[in-house]
């Protein structure tokens, strides 16, 4: 990477909260190498918008000793790699509406009152990552996803929702007309860009003070848009790798063979250093017919059903299951322990369509991971969701004192 990436020391302190908060749990890195080089650090985001049934995802018992839940079942061959979180949440209600903010914890109508915005978790991640990648971040999913990304301005991020499209963009080298097309694109736009700031500078004089912060909130877009540019005149002439898989082409699949492909693409972008931040959206537009069961969406609204809760835990461990091939493959790449995955939802009960209590789970990253951490449930001590989002991009590299809704990082010492 291209920004230097430090340690979080043990003592630390938020700059801005007055608040010095140990982390031992992001203390223990496996990044060394035998030069004393560091290799680059990788996030990946999965979302599922319809949630984790709670008694199929959480684990009655606290810490490295609990009992694997239905959901969780799948991925025990990784339990040393995995931490699980309960009664963590963003504090924020409207059901489905809400499900947006599970990366950033802020509502887009909100957004307005916040320094950042509502930018997610992983666009933050991939400005700390800069140009040194081809693709800043690769936002991928299943059709009718969570609308889970979300840049700097405001501006939400649609997933590429077909593996061949996410192939030919990371494996096949455009023509020698197609780059110049590319380039003749990228001057054009950069040419209006630079004729609308001036505009805008010389408006904002005459602005009163609401009216600047409508400007401002504008200019922070044409700044986001700018940055986009010049990422992709760096990479416009740079060969891509090749490919070790066979081109996948464009045909009519069944949902869950997407999820699973996804995975891998994610998964070979990731080793070919071609991004290293990717997430992956699954929600309403994933199909469960090919798992002989009804319709998710119909499912998430279980009513408390035994029935409809037992075809619940069929769909949510067929999801921990290609998570857990996933986690499988970055182990045998040797790239895990410098990747961090986080998984869950911003719902929790679909039935009640509750946004509270979210169903949480980071894998991989070297860290000293803590098996089932219960957080407190109570109103006054409840630790924010945010905090941990913050303590991710403290990993990952970011120098920021804030993410979000966040008071702070994310220490078990404070709900040991």
């Amino acid at each position: 990477m291209t920004k230097k990436q430090t340690h979080l020391n043990r003592r630390q302190v938020l700059q801005g909260t007055g608040i010095a908060l140990s982390l031992p749990f992001f203390e223990s890195f496996a990044t060394a190498t035998a030069t004393g080089e560091k290799p680059p650090r990788r996030l990946v985001c999965v979302g599922n918008h319809l949630g984790f049934y709670p008694g199929n995802f959480f684990p009655k018992e606290s810490g490295k000793d609990y009992l694997p839940s239905s959901t969780l079942k799948p991925l025990e061959r990784h339990r040393d790699d995995l931490t699980i979180f309960s009664h963590l949440d963003h504090a924020l209600n409207g059901g489905h509406n809400a499900v947006q903010g599970f990366l950033t914890s802020i509502k887009k109508e909100e957004a307005a009152g916040f320094p950042d915005k509502n930018i997610s978790l992983d666009q933050a991640a991939a400005e700390c990552a800069g140009s040194s990648t081809r693709f800043p971040s690769i936002n991928t999913g299943i059709q009718g996803g969570t609308d889970m990304c979300w840049t700097r301005s405001g501006v939400h991020l649609p997933p590429i929702n077909n593996p061949a499209t996410l192939f030919r963009g990371l494996f096949v080298n455009s023509s020698q007309q197609a780059r110049q097309a590319e380039r003749t694109r990228l001057k054009h736009r950069g040419s209006v860009l630079d004729a609308l700031r001036d505009s805008a500078s010389a408006l904002n004089r005459s602005l009163n003070a609401v009216d600047r912060d409508k400007l401002d909130q504008y200019l922070t877009s044409v700044r986001d848009v700018e940055r986009r540019l010049q990422m992709s005149k760096v990479w416009i002439d740079r060969p891509k790798p090749k490919s070790p898989i066979d081109e996948v082409v464009d045909e009519e699949r069944q949902h869950v063979d997407e999820v699973a492909l996804f995975y891998d693409l994610m998964a070979l972008a990731l080793q070919t250093d071609s991004t290293r931040v990717t997430t992956l959206e699954t929600g309403l537009g994933f199909r469960t017919a090919e798992l002989d069961l009804g319709s998710y969406h119909g499912l998430s609204h279980h009513g408390k059903s035994s029935d409809r809760i037992g075809q619940l835990q069929v769909v949510e461990a067929f999801l921990a299951s290609k998570l857990s091939d996933f986690i499988s493959r970055l182990k045998e790449a040797q790239i895990l322990d410098n990747t961090l995955i986080v998984f869950g939802s911003g719902m929790s009960d679909g039935s009640i369509h509750s946004n509270r209590n979210l169903p949480v789970m980071l894998a991989g990253g070297g860290l000293k991971h803590q098996g089932h951490v219960i957080c407190p449930a109570e109103q006054h001590k409840r630790v924010p969701l945010s905090n941990l989002w913050l303590s991710v991009l403290r990993w990952f590299g970011s120098e920021a004192d804030r993410f979000g809704r966040s008071t702070g990082t994310f220490s078990p010492m404070e709900i040991g």
